[in-house]
């Protein structure tokens, strides 16, 4: 989310960042829906103060008894009345119309990042280790290494056929020692991140509401790319009861502001009427109640992770807030038509370890390399080949200044696939979420900067481990590092 200030007096490298991502210049354009906007503000700003100074006037020519003077002053203040709903109205439209012009535009990429139109622009930045097939410490005897699925179905240990029944295509059922391997994977990364790098474990809501989802800018560009649920008619009256809470709430904090002399008496006589009247306005808070209602499963733990700093404002001292989960993510969108169709590669449910920064704008690029590492780390440790890619302008997420993507080496399919995404965001997200923070000094409030990477994606890990550690009998070694987690098993092997 952009700063419309910002823009205008950085209308040059604003539009030189959205060129870069492929965009036509969009400064003129928006700077105009601002001036629009400006202009209904100020219709409606001087609209009220002429209907003040009236007030005053209208005052003075009762006490100087000029009867004539004051119908014609009140006749003004009635004719002002009745413009100020379309004067609020056209200021309405106006804001709503520049705020969704600048909802809609990604994030502008750091000078480094590289420029191309896709993934074919991504640099090499480094690599780890050396393909299993080229060292000879792992597939011995394997000619012609299997994909996951081949090896998953021949140990009769990750039916697709059973999910299909299930649930449709793009998901799988994981049974006996590939589930618990799968399991392993997902604890042994996160016990990795809590214990060895310094993150916060966090159990959040799998389900959130539209202000979350915009917060990290899944909405509004990617609704139709998530899954939406409904809350059923039991849950009506909680919910209904939600709104009228925070309605009274935001009521009261009004009164308080504006009546700050009120005795406690006056105030809960005040609260009483305030509820009595909402529990009787169901039919005009219906909108609001079917809002409600509405929840996103969430396609990634960042949604809700980074979400908790959402309308706060941090000390400095707070900073950095580092936080990672192990939750199920869920996606509609699954790739393109026709692509990795088989196995687990591209789910509509899958597992994933995320890891989320919060940090002081001056620390987030040496933070966003700190979340590389810590990525990397559990791919060593599951000694795994590896390379590190920069994205370039077209390859990068909407909310990202600079990606890194960890590709890990797939024998199977004899091909590097992305495993984690490590994204520096500025502030974009910040201000969409309106998260802040005060210095040492005690100056600001200014937005903090957000991160986000995969620490990494279980399922993924997942197929590479049972790829680079297939052996020629069809069965897979377990990696050292996860023999504690199966409670010592070493090979998974045909079900019995």
């Amino acid at each position: 989310m952009y700063d419309i200030r910002w823009i205008r007096e950085n209308a040059e490298a604003f539009d030189r960042g959205l060129q870069r991502r492929g965009l036509e210049k969009l400064s003129s354009s928006l700077l105009a829906l601002d001036d629009q906007r400006r202009a209904a503000i100020s219709k409606a700003q001087a609209a009220q103060e002429r209907r003040n100074a009236l007030s005053k006037e209208i005052g003075k020519a009762m006490g100087q008894k000029d009867l004539v003077l004051a119908e014609q002053l009140k006749a003004e203040v009635a004719a002002l009345k009745e413009q100020v709903p379309a004067l609020e109205a056209e200021e309405k439209a106006a804001v709503e119309a520049l705020s969704a012009q600048l909802a809609a535009i990604p994030n502008t990429p750091l000078d480094e990042v590289p420029d191309g139109a896709d993934e074919h622009g991504n640099v090499l930045l480094h690599a780890h280790g050396t393909k299993p097939d080229e060292t000879g410490k792992r597939l011995v005897g394997v000619n012609q290494p299997k994909e996951h699925y081949e090896l998953g179905e021949a140990l009769g240990q990750m039916d697709f056929e059973t999910a299909a029944k299930l649930s449709g295509s793009r998901f799988v059922v994981l049974d006996r020692q590939i589930a618990r391997l799968n399991r392993a994977i997902g604890q042994f990364m996160l016990d990795t991140h809590v214990e060895e790098h310094g993150y916060t474990e966090v159990n959040p809501p799998l389900m959130v509401r539209d202000d979350a989802m915009f917060g990290t800018a899944q909405l509004p560009k990617f609704r139709d790319d998530q899954f939406a649920i409904t809350a059923g008619a039991a849950a009506v009256e909680t919910l209904f009861s939600d709104v009228v809470q925070r309605r009274l709430a935001e009521a009261m904090d009004r009164v308080q502001a504006e009546r700050p002399e009120l005795k406690d008496s006056a105030v809960e006589r005040i609260q009483a009427v305030v509820r009595d009247n909402l529990y009787g306005a169901r039919d005009l808070l219906q909108d609001e109640i079917d809002k409600a209602r509405g929840f996103w499963l969430i396609p990634t733990a960042e949604v809700p992770l980074t979400n908790l700093v959402r309308e706060s404002i941090l000390s400095e001292e707070e900073l950095p807030r580092r936080f990672t989960a192990l939750t199920p993510c869920f996606r509609a969108e699954a790739g393109s038509a026709g692509r990795d169709t088989r196995g687990m590669l591209r789910q509509h449910q899958f597992e994933k370890v995320e890891l989320v920064s919060i940090t002081a704008p001056e620390k987030s690029r040496e933070e966003h390399e700190r979340m590389l590492s810590c990525a990397e780390n559990v791919l060593k440790k599951l000694d795994l080949h590896y390379r590190v890619m920069t994205l370039c302008t077209g390859d990068m997420g909407f909310a990202s200044q600079k990606t890194y993507d960890i590709e890990v080496w797939l024998p199977g399919q004899k091909t590097y696939r992305e495993i984690s995404s490590c994204s520096v965001c500025g502030d974009f997200q910040a201000r969409r979420m309106n998260a802040r923070y005060r210095t040492k000094d005690g100056k600001g409030p200014f937005f903090v900067h957000t991160l986000n990477g995969s620490g990494t994606a279980v399922g993924r890990a997942l197929i590479a481990v049972m790829e680079n550690y297939q052996n020629a009998d069809g069965s897979i070694t377990v990696p050292d590092v996860l023999v504690p987690y199966m409670r010592g098993v070493t090979r998974i092997e045909k079900a019995a």
